[in-house]
């Protein structure tokens, strides 16, 4: 997987969103969300995480930087390896407190037809221009 002009880190991209915006969009990729999911679990290296998640080392070594610039993930090195782990607990209660709202509403947020599954986003994220 590629990393396209939408998928990028927002903190090098995109220097007038917000802080909230750019949480969740570090958040909304799904290759940067199960990282983040893996290192919950504790701590791994990135060679670690190509193997669990299947992707290409270039590929997660981008996301995990993303989320090192984003102050999500912190790295720590051991000779010649790093092994990166969460640097805030809270992201988990935001994770667990997103599952309880996802678990609100149901299939509604996977049927909105701006941001849904089966929605069809241009480079502008905005579903038609």
């Amino acid at each position: 997987m590629t990393m396209n002009s939408t998928d990028e880190c927002p903190s090098t991209t995109s220097a007038g969103l917000s802080a909230a915006e750019a949480l969740f969009h570090s958040l909304a990729d799904g290759t940067r969300l199960a990282i983040v999911r893996r290192l919950a679990q504790g701590e791994a290296r990135v060679a670690d995480l190509v193997a669990q998640l299947g992707l290409a080392q270039s590929t997660v070594s981008a996301h995990v930087a993303c989320l090192r610039d984003c102050n999500l993930v912190d790295g720590r090195a051991e000779g010649r390896q790093v092994f990166y782990s969460l640097t805030r607990p809270e992201l988990l209660d935001l994770l667990a407190s997103a599952e309880v709202l996802l678990a609100a509403t149901g299939r509604a947020v996977v049927l909105c037809p701006t941001y849904g599954t089966d929605s069809q986003t241009t480079t502008t994220g905005v579903r038609g221009e």
